[in-house]
């Protein structure tokens, strides 16, 4: 039987009404952003795998997640005007739709297996992913008080970093634990056969993160999403002349904001379990590095979890600050300590990580009003900085991987700069802030 989509209830329909609808959308929601970090976070324990499995440089590794972040470049723009005529709910049916077609190409990847067809199914599953971050960062700032919108932000985030953490438990045992890569240390060889071999591990689970987004996007298609109010619907032609989002500097220094935090992100996590496994640091097995890639996400899921709390009393700007320079020393330590220090340092990042993005996104669009599904678009294609993440592979072959961590320093030093001054609004579109 066909799957209809019921017509949003507004919040204005009962105050009680309202409130379970609120509650109910935002339990939702934090379903799906679970699902999308789960999926992401994937690629830690696949990247690892892919190296060992087509005998890849640190360039060529980092370059399968540059195709991933090419997605969100190239899905973001449409989405926005894909949430313009379908709105909110039919966008994100459509993304997981997407996400779940990308999720079975990467079966026929593994069976051939064939780097090709695994490129086009990551590429394919961003973009899904793309569309689902344009429509639901923005629906849950906007769908509450803005004076509570980065806490509320915050809080759903963490669910995501939840999806993070498990998403390593889940391909350390169905990846990493039944192939022969996973139970050497960096720079063992594998015979073909043995590349072969492990190359259809990745099978069973992409095949039950298929299953599991076809279900979230059954359950999202019959559920009853509350409307967001007139103040953030989109301009029509004639009002659009007079408002700009580049008049916003909170919004324009806060892309730059998301694209330099995602290559600092992206860059750790992915480099994490080849870093760990090396002599010199670790001396461990990928298998076993990845138990302490697991701590990375856990503390950015328990910094999500208090920072929601900690940004009800502390202003945004100044967690964010805070963060931006706990987050630099850790690097630092990752960059220039030795041994289980250097191990240690990198683990602590996770923790100052924990409410940047949600935190830059929420003041990146306080203010603009009818302009904010435009301005999540943008912020959503800024993602695509962890593109640049085969940057920080071309330094690590050349110089040494402990070397490419002061890429992720400069990011963090750009991050203090945006909570200083950056995020400061210039001016808004919109009363919503009352």
């Amino acid at each position: 039987m066909a799957t209809t989509l019921s017509q949003p209830k507004t919040v204005a329909d009962g105050a009680g009404d309202a409130q379970n609808s609120y509650i109910k959308t935002l339990i939702l929601l934090a379903s799906l952003f679970f699902m999308w970090g789960f999926i992401t976070v994937i690629n830690n324990t696949l990247l690892p795998h892919l190296r060992s499995v087509f005998d890849l440089s640190y360039t060529q590794t980092t370059v399968i997640e540059s195709t991933w972040f090419v997605g969100y470049f190239v899905a973001s723009l449409p989405a926005a005007l894909l949430i313009e005529r379908v709105g909110y709910q039919r966008a994100i049916v459509i993304g997981l739709m997407i996400m779940t077609a990308g999720s079975l190409g990467m079966i026929p990847a593994a069976r051939l297996p064939s780097y090709g067809v695994t490129l086009a199914s990551l590429f394919t599953v961003s973009c899904g992913i793309a569309v689902l971050q344009v429509a639901a960062n923005p629906y849950v700032a906007v769908i509450g008080p803005a004076r509570s919108a980065e806490s509320r932000l915050t809080l759903v985030q963490a669910f995501n970093t939840t999806g993070d953490a498990l998403a390593i438990v889940f391909g350390k045992y169905l990846i990493l634990d039944r192939t022969a890569g996973g139970s050497t240390i960096e720079g063992t060889k594998l015979t073909l056969a043995q590349r072969m071999a492990d190359a259809h591990a990745t099978q069973l689970p992409y095949l039950i993160v298929a299953g599991v987004l076809a279900f979230l996007a059954i359950m999202i298609a019959r559920a009853h999403l509350p409307a967001l109010g007139a103040a953030t619907q989109r301009a029509d032609a004639t009002q659009r002349q007079s408002l700009s989002l580049w008049r916003h500097r909170n919004l324009v220094f806060g892309v730059v904001g998301i694209f330099l935090y995602v290559l600092a992100e992206i860059g750790v996590g992915n480099l994490f379990i080849n870093f760990a496994s090396q002599p010199t640091i670790g001396n461990v097995t990928k298998t076993i590095a990845a138990n302490y890639l697991m701590f990375v996400w856990g503390g950015m899921a328990v910094g999500r979890f208090a920072g929601a709390w900690i940004m009800r009393k502390i202003t945004p700007e100044k967690v964010l600050g805070a963060a931006a320079l706990g987050a630099a020393l850790a690097m630092l330590i990752a960059t220039f300590a030795h041994g289980p220090v250097a191990m240690f340092g990198l683990m602590a990042v996770g923790l100052f990580h924990s409410i940047m993005f949600p935190t830059i996104f929420a003041l990146a669009i306080r203010g603009l009003g009818p302009l904010t599904e435009e301005g999540s678009g943008l912020l959503i294609m800024a993602i695509a900085g962890g593109a640049l993440v085969v940057i920080q592979g071309k330094i690590a072959d050349t110089f040494g991987i402990q070397w490419s961590f002061l890429v992720t320093v400069v990011c963090e030093f750009y991050i203090l700069f945006y909570a200083l001054w950056g995020s400061r609004p210039t001016g808004t579109d919109s009363a919503q802030d009352a």
